[in-house]
């Protein structure tokens, strides 16, 4: 019980907190189990995490009171999400009651009901839903042959999980919570404790507590905006095994050889990080032409030199590359993840740049991939075909980086880019990317309302609101879908709801024409003033002043006013 009351200590903490920092979310645990003690690590987890988390634990087992009345504790709370928790160890008790025939549609009984309590949760909350998938019981009635047999718990459960899987996927505000995962990685008799569960109706053993914290905790990060974005890595030992500038091309280990499967495995696995998203870059201590020497000639290489948005390779201070590395790259420190294998070199990069992320890796290469997994740094809560075209969009701007270098002046080089610039309405193909844009964009974000995939598509649809996306591109390439415009009608104005941007683009002169679209929508709507808001966070302090920059009004509460008709348009050479 040592580590419950740890997780006790800190949840307690919460309530004390003094440190700004910190950032607030709501959440309600409704379970068929005890959740007393999971909410306590829930709790103390997300306060290790910099989140103040407030926990509505509701009442053991009462499903249906708490989601199909509108007027329920629950709603009254109004949590910013809501956990569901209906234990395996629960519905077998329920399975084992039923006849046969019954037993045979016992995943889809349950998905139905679990469909009823994901509508009602939508119909009476904006919360989003959290659902634990379900853990894997061998009920040793058919032995092995019970994997295959309808009729047997076991295959009912590993039906229900794939149904689960289907039915969230059409459900954008529900996100499956991979509690089953976690009992695999520390074995069934590590996260189940029998007589815990029989004293307590308690499934979750002490063990396992932070497991299954950590992984819901990992999913509130991502709404809060906490994500990780691109991995730095090092080379000599890191991504191959030996020296490069020392034992030569031929003698580096790699492929499919003894330790160098190991190497290769880890190539694959961050081949299919940068394939979701993930951006990809090279910090080395080498010679550049030497460092780049397995990626062009190695046949055993996965990962090649246009898998990576950089590619530092000198003999300068690690933590100056890094530093020059997210410069270029123009993402926060705090979304990068640095991966060395010279425990001096991770500390002193750590040291110099304390946001930083940096995995304390494993001596053995055969670790590193379970390692890494495990710390599950890459979480997500959502997917579109454009992410796994990110890592091109960087790698292009740094070439935008370099030809602004060989520009006589900033203005020539903006000139050159012969920069062109789509305003569209939301449709059916932007809402995946526009809502996830409100999900990860943090520093250029006036307001910073994180939206799912459903408040888009109803917002997209409510004739209150005026929506824009914006794509733009240039002479060397696409940049893709880079800023959100949502506006809502009021009586006699317009109120930006929602604009934000990606960094990628700051001083190309696309606020400029943002703002101009914004006032031509309003002339052509008839309205004769557009309100904007400025909501201050951690990490949106530059765009502080962007609507006084712009031309409107400070009337004080942090909002801001346009006189259309007196609008002057702002000067841009991106053309519409």
């Amino acid at each position: 019980m040592g580590l419950v009351m740890d997780y006790l200590a800190l949840s307690k903490n919460c309530k004390k907190k003094t440190d700004d920092s910190f950032l607030n979310y709501s959440l309600a645990v409704v379970g068929t189990s005890s959740t007393q003690l999971l909410s306590c690590a829930l709790k103390g987890y997300a306060y290790e995490e910099g989140i103040a988390l407030n926990v509505f634990d509701a009442p053991y087992n009462q499903l249906d009171a708490q989601f199909l009345d509108q007027d329920s504790s629950l709603y009254k709370e109004n949590p910013n999400a809501i956990l569901l928790y209906i234990s395996s160890e629960s519905l077998q008790t329920e399975f084992a009651a039923l006849d046969l025939d019954a037993k045979k549609d016992f995943a889809n009984t349950v998905m139905n009901r679990l469909v009823k309590y994901w509508d009602a949760i939508t119909k009476n909350s904006k919360a989003k839903i959290l659902q634990y998938n379900f853990v894997n019981i061998n009920s040793s009635i058919f032995g092995s042959y019970g994997i295959s047999l309808e009729y047997s718990f076991e295959y009912q459960i590993s039906k229900l999980n794939m149904l689960l899987m289907d039915n969230a996927q059409n459900n954008s505000g529900v996100y499956v919570v991979d509690l089953n995962n976690q009992q695999s990685l520390i074995g069934r008799n590590s996260f189940y404790d029998d007589k815990f569960y029989y004293v307590a109706k308690m499934p979750i053993s002490t063990k396992a507590l932070p497991y299954a914290a950590k992984i819901v905790i990992d999913v509130i990060k991502i709404f809060l905006g906490k994500i990780k974005k691109c991995i730095i890595l090092d080379l000599d030992n890191t991504l191959w095994g030996g020296v490069i500038g020392d034992d030569g091309l031929e003698n580096i280990q790699i492929g499919e050889l003894g330790i160098g499967q190991a190497y290769s495995d880890f190539q694959r696995w961050l081949k299919s990080l940068k394939q979701r998203g993930i951006i990809l870059a090279v910090c080395s201590k080498n010679e550049v032409e030497i460092a780049k020497l397995p990626f062009e000639k190695h046949p055993d290489m996965v990962l090649r030199l246009d898998d990576f948005a950089c590619f530092v390779a000198n003999w300068d201070n690690k933590a100056a590359n890094v530093i020059s590395i997210q410069k270029t790259l123009n993402i926060g420190m705090d979304s990068i993840v640095f991966i060395d294998d010279n425990p001096f070199e991770r500390d002193q990069v750590k040291s110099a740049i304390p946001e930083l992320c940096v995995p304390d890796m494993p001596q053995d290469a055969a670790l590193y991939v379970k390692y890494l997994k495990e710390l599950n740094l890459f979480e997500t809560v959502s997917f579109s075909l454009e992410d796994s075209k990110r890592n091109d969009l960087y790698r292009v701007e740094a070439k935008r980086l370099e030809l602004e270098k060989d520009s006589v002046n900033y203005d020539d080089y903006l000139k050159n880019l012969e920069m062109e610039a789509k305003c569209s309405t939301f449709d059916s193909f932007s809402i995946p990317r526009v809502s996830q844009l409100t999900q990860r964009s943090n520093q250029f974000n006036l307001r910073t309302i994180r939206y799912s995939v459903d408040d888009i598509e109803r917002i997209s649809k409510d004739d209150n609101y005026i929506t824009r996306y914006f794509n733009l591109k240039d002479k060397l390439g696409e940049y893709g879908l880079i800023s959100v415009l949502i506006m809502k009608k009021e009586n006699d104005y317009l109120f930006i709801d929602t604009l934000l941007m990606s960094c990628r683009v700051l001083k190309r002169g696309m606020e400029e024409f943002i703002f101009n679209s914004i006032a031509t929508i309003a002339k052509e709507l008839g309205y004769k003033k557009v309100v904007g808001e400025y909501i201050k966070t951690e990490k949106n302090a530059m765009v502080e002043n962007l609507y006084t920059t712009m031309g409107y009004e400070d009337v004080g509460n942090n909002r801001f006013v346009l006189d259309v008709d007196n609008y002057k348009s702002k000067n841009t050479y991106i053309k519409g």
